[in-house]
């Protein structure tokens, strides 16, 4: 009986940390890493040399925290400079969430 009860104890224990855990992820979080980390960087800010290459500003920058959210909607979708277009690579959901990750990181 004892040992019913402590794998129920685990058991339960398991299942909260797990949903917990995935709350905590954003939807963003893996479109970003699979199509945006390249070039932005695994926490927004890009290598010296992408930076130069492609003129990718991280996400600390002041120009960067100006735009809102619909412009950054449509940078993504559209391309903008030296950066591709994603429309008919993800969908308006996926970019959505993944410019609101984009926007979380510091």
């Amino acid at each position: 009986m004892k040992n019913w009860m402590r794998s129920l104890v685990v058991l339960t224990a398991v299942i909260c940390v797990t949903t917990a855990m995935s709350f905590a992820a954003s939807p963003g979080e893996p479109v970003f890493k699979a199509h945006c980390q390249a070039c932005h960087g695994a926490t927004g800010t890009p290598n010296a040399g992408i930076a130069k290459m492609l003129g990718v500003k991280p996400v600390s920058d002041p120009s960067m925290k100006k735009l809102t959210a619909a412009e950054m909607i449509t940078a993504v979708t559209n391309g903008k400079g030296k950066m591709p277009s994603f429309k008919g690579k993800l969908s308006d959901a996926q970019i959505k969430d993944a410019v609101s990750y984009f926007r979380t990181l510091k």
